[in-house]
């Protein structure tokens, strides 16, 4: 296994099929690459099948252990189960997506060999779900989550933005899968340096001390040093857990609904404990979620693959803490060790902030 200057490992990649997205979340930035989004015919630049394998294969000899796949909408990409099929038996494979094109097709992604799957569900309305998305497929979504639930892909994981429009939701989700079994909830921190509309972004502080309170158990993942909270429902908080407990020990192993928060934004330790890149869904390995100055391509070959790999994860470095420094005054300023990084193509260009 590869590891970087800071000693972290690279245990896992995510690989973005394409950039297509049949939503339009007013938060997304795309696997950091910014509103590269077109039409939504597939397109020239998007990595073949048989590439897409020959760099699992390589990451695999680097003694990788997990894929996720991402996109935009993954499911977009018809070869998707193929993929999927031809991924290396050794590694864990997931995805993360909408969930709209799951009924149909999740029994067989479960057949090709999918183990795990995130999907994005940031309300419980239809309405606010409308206008978060941009896109009216609310109760397909949820079908969705039932498909994969019923192709024994339990637990499904479902996604979260929190930010200004969706704080208000958080006590309701965390309900809401302390209540169904088979459902976990990962509280992702809003990314203005990412989306733009830093008004958007809360102190992500509060929902950790919220779930504190309302938590049973509390543990810490080593990825990403990551806090998992374990909820029971507010119908068990007076009683035991027996009743539900059972199924949901079959899932998770704790008899309590799971809540994850991921909260990257300037936090260090966050970096320091990063074991993941990641691949564009155009043929280039980002060492880095943030970073789009360092874009190294893989070429069509397993030497070109072999040696990019080992070339993003040799200059790899933390993003909070080493590529941006404390300026003092409670900010971050980029550390000027940095400042000539070239990769092998002009960044992607982020949407205008209207």
């Amino acid at each position: 296994m590869l590891e970087d200057e800071f000693g972290r490992e690279v245990s896992g990649v995510r690989v973005s099929l394409t950039d297509r997205c049949n939503f339009d979340c007013v938060y997304c930035h795309n696997e950091g690459l910014g509103d590269t989004r077109g039409p939504m015919d597939p397109q020239d630049d998007e990595l073949s099948t048989d590439a897409i394998v020959r760099f699992l294969e390589v990451a695999r000899e680097f003694d990788v252990e997990a894929v996720k796949f991402t996109g935009g909408e993954p499911m977009l990409r018809d070869d998707l189960e193929e993929i999927v099929r031809r991924a290396p038996d050794e590694m864990e494979v997931s995805m993360t997506t909408n969930g709209t094109f799951l009924p149909g097709r999740a029994e067989g992604l479960v057949d090709a060999g999918l183990e795990r799957v995130n999907v994005s569900q940031d309300a419980l309305d239809r309405d606010a779900f409308a206008e978060l998305t941009q896109s009216g497929a609310y109760e397909r979504v949820l079908e969705g989550v039932e498909a994969a639930l019923d192709a024994g892909l339990a637990p499904v994981k479902l996604n979260m933005v929190v930010f200004e429009p969706t704080a208000g939701y958080v006590p309701g989700m965390v309900d809401h899968v302390a209540e169904n079994d088979g459902l976990q909830l990962q509280l992702i921190e809003y990314m203005p340096e990412l989306a733009g509309h830093p008004e958007w972004a809360i102190d992500i502080q509060r929902v950790h001390d919220w779930l504190e309170d309302r938590a049973d158990h509390v543990e810490t993942r080593e990825m990403h040093d990551r806090r998992r909270y374990f909820v029971s429902s507010e119908a068990d908080e007076d009683a035991t857990v027996e009743a539900t407990g059972a199924a949901r020990a079959a899932t998770d192993g704790s008899g309590l609904g799971m809540v994850e928060i991921v909260d990257p934004v300037g936090n260090a330790e966050f970096c320091a404990n990063c074991h993941r890149v990641r691949l564009t869904h155009d043929g280039y390995l980002k060492g880095c979620l943030n970073r789009n100055d360092d874009l190294v391509a893989i070429g069509e070959t397993k030497a070109s693959m072999r040696e990019a790999f080992e070339k993003t994860v040799a200059e790899r470095v933390p993003y909070y803490g080493e590529y941006m420094v404390e300026d003092g005054e409670g900010g971050w300023e980029l550390n000027e060790d940095y400042l000539d990084s070239e990769g092998d193509r002009a960044p992607y260009e982020y949407a205008d902030d209207e």
